[in-house]
């Protein structure tokens, strides 16, 4: 019997939370959910993303999930409440997962403006650790770049140079890639960076939690990457995710078309 989870973002940024979770087993049937037509969401309010989480939790009450993985920081740090109250079934999520595994004092968060303006992470953080100090840059421009379908690594570079400048100039031991999306340019980053400063990518925290959770048999660990058991739904622009899954996971699927039903 497979396990059934829901997995949503505003695009791609999920399939980091995604590969995470393939990479440990194969015991699970995925629903992955771009909200596509309402990307990015790092840059609505707050009051916008509670708005957004209920019509996301709307479309997953009748897919008879056992749990749901929480793909969007900044859904996570806006409207964890409802998800969680909700749906009724385990949800697992970035920010207190990965805030539970830091082991440095001075801690850099690449996020987008909503999460960093939320405090989220810099509350999540310092309550799991004493004397910490937190310096979070917000990302504006990134989530946009990523999702263009030929990266353009000039843009990427001035960027990254422009993110990183003042995490640096606080000599930060550890980065927390407070977006979906940056894992997906991991390498890039790690370029930037001191060999001695770590990239901490919060997929791999949650994934852990859920696997603490849904225990794993010896027959249902990890032996090869397979998205024979995902299935994929978006909100807008169904031909332009299709290319995107292929560029990325290098997979051929179906993409769905669904309508969350609002204009925010």
């Amino acid at each position: 019997m497979k396990i059934k989870v829901g997995i949503f973002d505003s695009g791609i940024g999920g399939f980091t939370i995604l590969n995470s979770l393939l990479k440990t087993r194969n015991d699970v049937e995925v629903i992955y959910l771009a909200d596509t037509k309402r990307i990015p969401f790092g840059n609505k309010n707050f009051k916008e993303i509670r708005f957004i989480a209920k019509e996301i939790c709307t479309f997953f009450e009748d897919k008879n999930l056992d749990a749901l993985l929480i793909a969007c920081n900044t859904t996570n740090a806006c409207a964890l409440d409802i998800l969680e109250t909700s749906l009724g079934i385990p949800c697992f999520e970035l920010i207190n997962s990965v805030s539970e595994i830091v082991s440095k004092q001075i801690i850099g968060v690449l996020a987008t403006q909503t999460t960093v303006r939320s405090s989220y992470y810099k509350n999540a953080l310092s309550s799991k650790k004493e004397n910490l100090k937190i310096f979070q840059q917000e990302c504006p421009e990134f989530v946009s770049e990523i999702e263009k379908e030929k990266l353009n690594i000039k843009k990427l570079n001035y960027l990254s140079d422009l993110y990183l400048r003042p995490l640096l100039n606080n000599n930060v031991e550890e980065l927390i890639l407070g977006c979906s999306h940056y894992p997906l340019i991991y390498d890039f980053l790690r370029k930037k960076l001191d060999t001695n400063i770590k990239i901490i990518d919060p997929s791999e925290a949650l994934i852990k939690k859920f696997n603490e959770s849904f225990s794993i048999t010896k027959i249902d660990r990890y032996e090869s990457l397979s998205y024979d058991n995902v299935k994929f739904f978006v909100t807008s622009k169904k031909d332009e995710f299709f290319k995107k899954v292929k560029i990325w996971l290098e997979i051929n699927k179906e993409i769905r078309l669904v309508n969350l039903r609002s204009n925010v």
